[in-house]
């Protein structure tokens, strides 16, 4: 009987450290799914847009889409501007659908790819999203006021939209399905290792909370299984006077887009 508990917690043992090895080494691939594209690819959205290619550095190149405001013939000027900042397995050609819920409320949206993802290259680390995310900001200061941005963050953009307003001021900063943080989350996955110290990714977005100054919205599905909402409603103590946290009832991941609820509350905002 001992020989065989003793066979089983080697077998035990040795599962866990393959197992945390796997993730160590891995979790680039576990929590990104870059897709990249050729730079000679040619975009073809349902509406007026413009692109730039911004050289971060000799080997690594930002790619922005500017997607134009939806303006009647009396209004010359867009009323803000948005940044997007999308999930881990999304690009700006994904996301262009959605782009419509803002031209068509006057505002410009403005999404930008991460390294490795569209037409963005470069190494893929958390300082380097958040210095493309500054590099967009300081790009939409040249036409718009702090009051007139809007950052949006979805899923792990969450992380790089509340880091850029913590230290940057905005009108507003919205996160659809956000984490507490991703060492939280991770923890939620795989409990009996010391995530801590394993995650090469924080984006403590609780931590960053606490010096956004920007009124804040949260939108989360209840239903989530990704990002589970008892990991994102830890975020709501954490949350100003005058802050909201929309729960959208029976929503997954990847179908806020489809609750009308949802749309309806996002027009209130964008139509303040």
């Amino acid at each position: 009987m001992k020989k065989k508990i003793f066979r089983w917690s080697k077998v035990l043992i040795l599962l866990y450290c393959v197992v945390g090895i796997i993730v160590y080494y891995g979790q680039d691939r576990l929590i990104f799914h870059p897709q990249a594209v050729a730079k000679s690819t040619q975009y073809h959205f349902g509406q007026a847009f413009r692109e730039l290619n911004l050289a971060y550095d000799a080997g690594s190149n930002l790619n922005i889409i500017q997607f134009n405001a939806n303006l009647p013939p009396a209004d010359s000027l867009p009323k803000g501007v948005v940044l997007y900042f999308h999930g881990n397995s999304e690009t700006i050609a994904g996301c262009a659908p959605i782009a419509g819920q803002f031209t068509g409320k006057g505002y410009e949206i403005w999404m930008i790819d991460y390294p490795g993802y569209g037409k963005s290259t470069g190494p893929l680390t958390e300082q380097r999203l958040y210095d493309y995310a500054l590099i967009l900001y300081k790009l939409a200061r040249t036409h718009y006021q702090p009051g007139n941005i809007i950052l949006y963050g979805r899923s792990i953009g969450t992380g790089v939209a509340a880091q850029l307003a913590s230290v940057r001021d905005c009108r507003r900063l919205i996160l659809e399905s956000p984490y507490f943080s991703m060492t939280s989350l991770a923890r939620h996955y795989l409990p009996i290792y010391p995530m801590g110290k394993m995650l090469h990714y924080r984006f403590p977005i609780n931590e960053y909370l606490s010096t956004v100054t920007a009124p804040v919205t949260i939108f989360h599905g209840s239903n989530d299984r990704l990002i589970p909402y008892s990991n994102a409603v830890r975020l709501q103590p954490l949350l100003k006077p005058g802050d909201t946290f929309i729960t959208i009832p029976g929503s997954v991941h990847n179908e806020l887009g489809r609750s009308s609820f949802f749309r309806e509350q996002l027009d209130s905002i964008l139509s303040q």
